[in-house]
């Protein structure tokens, strides 16, 4: 049975305990440049609110749907909407890129000339395409400084769902059917992806490869409706996931750590929204369409058997830090792995911190052992050999 949240290292309470000798730049980078644009504000919202003041300093950092950086003031933030539509608050000072220099990612331009930015440690808070897919930790990697979340390969590979479950089935893990088609592939053969679709029986549900908050999805019970849901998805990704549909009940699990992770209890949504699935509708606009029963009422072995599904999958697709598991349970007890969310929503109404909160880790804890992992993981490879001597 996978570590619970009572078990974590003893040294990394040493680690935490350390570094309130001073108190540490985090830099919080939200916003982006994906449909998950306002999701991204939630969360950093909430990330905001769960840092310790007495150990962080927070140093907002805004990216607006064009990719324009610019420094935010916390106070706008926390004044904004909880919920979406959330827009970007007004620029303090634009930021950019510069030449590694320790201590220093970003610099600002107020037009009297550029001023270094120090952080010690990034909290990306970004969900979907140039965010969570691996782009911005490469940066974050090139800038070498500590950030939370998986590095640029666990990334890659868990915003990919075609590529994350292929990877998965190779594991000998439990995925359903599934095909993955380009849109060039859809316009210049329509009839034949059609045909492949029609194998995996309905319904079925069409979404886009590298999109999460359930942006594009569209669940589909009749062929007639296939070529409307693939021409919606494709708007959003050049490459499409078509899915068998499992009939069960939506099983979610937290996953926290780096060289031994650990699995929260488990939770479970359960949807009375109208579109008959976990919709981005159901999660974010409808307040009564979804509820969150945590924990989820499973007995001992099933539970047992989606933390260990749950870690399983973390290290099989290479993951750091934080992960969020989904599983389909079906009436027989047969587990489906759906996806895994390796910068989760951090949201109010988000399952990983609740289930974290759920298992006796506060979201302040939690976000403090989120950053004390980035540090460990940096020191890590730092310590590697660049030249062979």
């Amino acid at each position: 049975m996978p570590p619970t949240a009572l078990e974590w290292p003893a040294h990394e309470a040493l680690a935490s305990i350390a570094r309130r000798m001073k108190k540490l730049r985090v830099g919080i980078l939200f916003g982006g440049r994906s449909a998950e644009h306002e999701v991204s504000l939630m969360s950093a919202r909430n990330v905001l609110l769960a840092l310790d003041p007495e150990r962080y300093e927070p140093v907002l950092i805004g990216i607006d749907r064009s990719g324009h950086w610019s420094l935010q003031d916390p106070e706008r933030l926390l004044g904004a909407p909880a919920t979406p539509p959330a827009a970007l608050p007004e620029a303090d000072a634009s930021v950019a890129l510069q030449s590694y220099v320790p201590g220093s990612l970003v610099a600002g331009h107020d037009g009297g000339g550029a001023a270094g930015v120090g952080l010690d440690v990034v909290f990306p808070v970004l969900h979907g395409p140039m965010g969570e897919d691996g782009t911005v930790q490469g940066l974050l990697e090139l800038a070498n400084i500590p950030y939370v979340g998986a590095g640029v390969l666990g990334s890659a590979v868990g915003m990919d769902k075609d590529v994350m479950k292929r990877l998965l089935r190779e594991a000998g893990l439990p995925v359903a059917a599934f095909h993955a088609f380009r849109r060039w592939n859809h316009e210049r053969d329509p009839a034949g992806v059609a045909a492949r679709c029609a194998e995996l029986g309905y319904p079925q549900f069409v979404k886009p490869a590298n999109l999460g908050s359930s942006v594009g999805i569209t669940r589909v019970v009749d062929p007639a409706d296939l070529d409307r849901a693939l021409r919606f998805a494709f708007q959003f990704d050049t490459k499409v996931l078509v899915e068998r549909g499992i009939a069960g009940r939506e099983i979610e699990c937290s996953v926290l750590g780096y060289r031994d992770p650990i699995a929260s209890i488990p939770g479970e949504i359960v949807v009375h929204h109208r579109d008959g699935f976990y919709s981005y509708d159901a999660k974010y606009i409808d307040e009564t369409g979804a509820a969150l029963e945590i924990p989820a009422r499973l007995d001992a072995a099933t539970a047992e058997a989606v933390q260990r599904l749950s870690v399983r999958a973390f290290t099989v697709l290479e993951c750091q830090g934080l992960a969020r598991v989904d599983f389909f349970l079906a009436a027989s007890g047969e587990l489906t792995i759906n996806e895994i969310n390796t910068l989760p929503g951090f949201t109010a109404i988000s399952m990983y911190p609740k289930l974290w909160e759920a298992s006796g880790v506060s979201p302040r804890e939690l976000v403090a052992r989120l950053l004390d992992l980035a540090f460990e993981r940096h020191r890590d490879r730092a310590a590697l050999l660049t030249r062979q001597t």
